[in-house]
């Protein structure tokens, strides 16, 4: 019985519901179309459709407001996109920026000591080439005879000495560096002046050795070692290092000492290889320190020497030009034997005006000599 009396209830419900919608869709329609202009009427309306008015005010909002929020993101999106090309543009800048400033450091670095090595001609090259099995032995440079280079050059940089030219080509050479146990290069310490031999050290093979030395001789830690120029392939006076530490040999007779190179091979990119080497110009002479209140100027001195040769040389000339110059004097012959004995038999006073002549004659002629007679002016 309770079930029979829920179904009229609930289809009485829903008839009632039907008839609501109906008629709030016929009020809505006609008030639309300007039927019902009672008061009444347009406020049940406008009740009646706030929820729905709200609904889609904010459903279009937030329609509009995705929208725009999209459109801002695809503008972000592309911005940064933008924005990233242009970061790793100037990245890719940045590195070339500090490429060349290294590389320009470097460069200037081996102009200064081709300005300064003025007993040298370089040929300035760039490594191109290291293998991994002989990576501190050996090295490509891109010079070859082409440019100048032969076997038997040193390489050099403005640090020190690198290597010689092992192996020359038309375009580019390889280079047998002072690491290499095969090579051996003749060397002094600058301080002591004692000679020795720097060669590759097998067991450590980034810093060679300095073999040969007495153990009675003079070296000690942190002396520069320079080549000696002994064999005619290394100049004298480069620098290949300092020596780190000194022991003895197996031997116990003979130092031997640790160096420390003076290049530092793992960053080896720009060398430059003596071509012809004459010898350093001797350094310019400077006077010595003078007493205050004494000082003289040495342009002073050499100006007044100079001064007085000039006036010496010009007074032989004037003297020169003078007797050149001068008119020639005749000289009497002194008077004859006849003509004094046509004198003693004269009067007396031819006599002695004949004496007188002839006094006057030997007091004029001058004396005697092998060569011709002056003539006076």
């Amino acid at each position: 019985m309770s079930k029979i009396k829920r179904e009229p209830e609930s289809g009485r419900k829903v008839w009632i519901l039907v008839f609501v919608a109906i008629s709030v869709f016929c009020i809505v329609f006609f008030s639309a179309r300007g039927r019902f202009a009672t008061p009444w009427a347009s406020g049940a309306v406008i009740t009646a459709l706030a929820p729905f008015q709200r609904a889609l005010t904010w459903a279009s909002s937030q329609i509009n407001g995705g929208l725009t929020r999209f459109g801002e993101i695809m503008t972000v999106h592309e911005q940064n996109q933008k924005l990233r090309r242009e970061v790793e543009e100037l990245r890719a800048q940045n590195v070339k920026a500090e490429e060349f400033s290294a590389e320009n450091v470097r460069l200037r670095e081996l102009l200064g000591y081709k300005n300064s090595a003025t007993q040298f001609d370089l040929v300035m090259a760039r490594v191109i080439g290291r293998e991994a099995s002989t990576w501190t032995r050996m090295l490509t440079i891109d010079r070859g005879t082409q440019h100048g280079i032969q076997k038997n050059m040193a390489v050099v940089t403005a640090r020190g000495l690198v290597g010689v030219v092992t192996d020359a080509g038309v375009i580019s050479s390889k280079v047998e560096l002072i690491l290499d146990p095969r090579i051996s290069v003749g060397a002094l310490v600058q301080r002591s002046r004692v000679a020795g031999i720097v060669e590759g050290n097998p067991e450590n093979t980034i810093q060679p050795r300095l073999v040969h030395i007495p153990r009675n001789e003079d070296i000690a830690e942190g002396d520069v070692i320079v080549t000696s120029g002994f064999g005619g392939i290394y100049p004298k006076g480069i620098m290949i290092g300092t020596i780190r530490s000194v022991q003895n040999d197996s031997t116990g007779l003979l130092h031997l000492a640790v160096v420390e190179t003076a290049v530092d091979f793992q960053r080896l990119e720009d060398v430059a290889v003596i071509v012809a080497s004459r010898e350093a110009p001797p350094e310019p002479l400077t006077p010595p320190s003078q007493t205050p209140g004494t000082e003289t100027d040495p342009r002073e001195k050499q100006a007044v020497g100079e001064a007085t040769t000039m006036a010496m040389e010009t007074a032989l000339r004037q003297a020169g030009e003078e007797f050149k110059n001068a008119p020639p004097v005749a000289v009497s012959s002194p008077p004859s034997i006849s003509s004094q004995v046509f004198a003693a038999d004269s009067s007396p006073s031819v006599m002695t005006e004949a004496a007188a002549t002839t006094r006057t004659s030997q007091e004029r002629r001058p004396p005697s000599t092998s060569g011709p007679v002056p003539r006076r002016p």
